[in-house]
């Protein structure tokens, strides 16, 4: 008899502090959620952007809207969800259509999370 093993994926994103607060002391508190909120939009976005293009196998548009995507988290502090996005589009460049359907599965994983995560952050303990 074969046994199957479920692996679960959990993977802590990290998130630059240090630039959410660089922003919200450079724009006042309110302007900074209004300014965060709308590249949170963005960001959402490009994520659902990138992986139609995986989806319908433009590569073009995958490095293009993964690109994007990228410079919108690093603008955030959402580091991970900017260096799996570089992934992504790298593997696009390449042609590479096994790594990239990896990596456009770890994209939506660390997407996620990190959308939730900046969103609404875990309460200091």
């Amino acid at each position: 008899m074969t046994k199957v093993a479920l692996l679960t994926v959990d993977e802590a994103v990290r998130i630059d502090l240090q630039r959410l607060e660089q922003i919200i002391h450079e724009l006042g508190e309110q302007t900074a959620s209004q300014v965060i909120g709308a590249a949170l939009e963005q960001l959402a976005l490009a994520l659902t952007r990138t992986l139609e293009a995986v989806e319908t196998g433009d590569l073009a548009g995958v490095v293009n809207h993964a690109e994007h995507l990228s410079r919108l988290a690093w603008q955030v502090g959402l580091v991970t969800l900017a260096g799996v996005a570089i992934d992504v589009g790298s593997c696009a460049e390449r042609q590479d259509r096994g790594a990239l359907i990896a990596t456009s599965s770890r994209l939506v994983r660390i997407g996620n999370r990190s959308l939730t995560q900046i969103w609404d952050p875990p309460a200091a303990g």
